[in-house]
């Protein structure tokens, strides 16, 4: 069965991408704000019998509920089957209670897109690249959590900016696994920083793990969001020689003037994101390259429909 792809307003550009990919229709929506900030959505596309997909990031709040609420209404219309898109989960900040009273946003928001009611084939979301992979643990009930890894796109991305010198490199040791694993597909060296914990909030780098000297230094992270941490560990691989350092990451979040910050921080060269965010979409420039990951998501919509 065809699916009809729907999504919330921001994600109006990613959708595009996926249905014009298969040639799959796009789902209609209309909506507007009340004077008072009320949010106003009807579904135009009928939906009953049809297989619907909805592309929509949790990117804040009202993005979340904007997803809940057009879910909620598709299945109650009579969708076939319900298959949540969210290239990017937010909340990965507070996945996990620290502190005791402690609210963990990363499961309550899970729970919430879990009580969305099931179509009668049941529902199912796709989560690319979570902070923490233990995140699709959270959804309940019938929904099914499939974590989508945008690996491919970013060995592509680091195989064009490397070259045959290319190391490959994370902010901190909490990446180290996962940048090994990437390294070793390319066949090339991992590197990581050393880090040292200062207080509750601040960290010095007091060294890095593998000779870069000479070398192309490509830095991954999931996601970048301030920039502060891969500012502080290109400077160590800087320090330690390195020949050029670039920057890849899956999510661009990149809040007020992050780019403009790591752009004027003179240590890189690019930085590649992917469009998971609507940020870097509205961000790509001649130093912000953004690919779009909409034929990885295709790839694991068409396995799972």
């Amino acid at each position: 069965m065809t699916p009809l792809v729907f999504s919330t307003e921001r994600y109006t550009y990613l959708a595009d991408r996926i249905a014009a990919l298969e040639g799959w229709p796009r789902g209609e929506v209309e909506r507007r704000v009340f004077p008072d900030g009320e949010h106003y959505q009807r579904v135009i596309t009928k939906v009953a019998d049809r297989d619907v997909v909805i592309v929509a990031g949790t990117i804040g709040e009202a993005d979340t509920l904007e997803v809940f609420d057009l879910a909620n209404e598709i299945v109650l219309s009579g969708a076939y089957r319900l298959t949540l898109v969210i290239p990017y989960f937010g909340y990965s900040t507070m996945e996990r209670a620290v502190r005791p009273g402690e609210v963990v946003t990363a499961k309550t928001r899970a729970r919430l897109l879990s009580a969305i009611p099931s179509a009668s084939r049941g529902n199912q979301v796709f989560l690319l690249d979570l902070h923490v992979a233990a995140i699709a643990h959270y959804f309940e009930g019938a929904i099914r959590p499939v974590h989508v890894y945008g690996k491919e796109v970013i060995l592509a991305a680091a195989r064009r900016l490397g070259g045959d010198d290319l190391v490959l490199a994370c902010t901190d040791a909490g990446r180290a696994k996962w940048v090994e694993s990437l390294a070793n597909d390319l066949g090339v060296p991992a590197a990581f920083v050393y880090k040292r914990r200062l207080d509750g909030e601040h960290t010095e780098v007091t060294g890095v793990s593998a000779a870069v000297a000479g070398k192309r230094v490509v830095i991954y992270d999931d996601m970048i969001r301030t920039g502060g941490s891969l500012i502080n560990a290109a400077h160590a691989y800087r320090d330690a020689g390195a020949a050029s350092i670039d920057a890849i990451a899956t999510h661009g979040v990149l809040p007020d003037d992050s780019i403009d910050r790591i752009r004027a921080s003179g240590l890189f060269g690019r930085v590649v994101v992917t469009d998971s965010h609507p940020r870097a979409h509205a961000l790509a420039s001649d130093f912000l390259e953004v690919v779009s990951i909409a034929p990885v998501l295709v790839e694991h919509l068409r396995v799972n429909h």
